[in-house]
């Protein structure tokens, strides 16, 4: 179960990658000069590729918490790494007593 919500969240995440990418800029922040009535995509396939982003991250997110809810099962909350550990009593300094 959990080799597949990787997968399934490692493909997510490439499609959101590139829905992103696919998607065109409204600021103009880099300054080519571009204008945005040569875009490839019309205004409506930009409504559908926000959408599309949208729902894209919604199951991107879902399959994250899915996918940590399984790993956490893994997990032994009995022990700690402070239990491991041994004090040693002889290395410690010992009061003077002729304070």
């Amino acid at each position: 179960m959990e080799n597949i919500l990787l997968v399934l969240n490692i493909v997510f995440a490439i499609m959101l990658v590139l829905l992103i990418l696919m998607q065109k800029s409204e600021g103009g922040a880099l300054g080519i000069g571009v204008s945005q009535e040569n875009m490839m995509f019309s205004k409506s396939a930009g409504n559908f590729m926000t959408k599309a982003t949208a729902v894209v991250a919604t199951f991107f997110i879902i399959c994250s918490l899915a996918l940590t809810i399984v790993s956490r099962g893994d997990m032994d909350p009995i022990s700690s790494v402070l239990d491991t550990v041994d004090e040693k009593t002889e290395d410690t300094p010992s009061i003077p007593e002729n304070n």
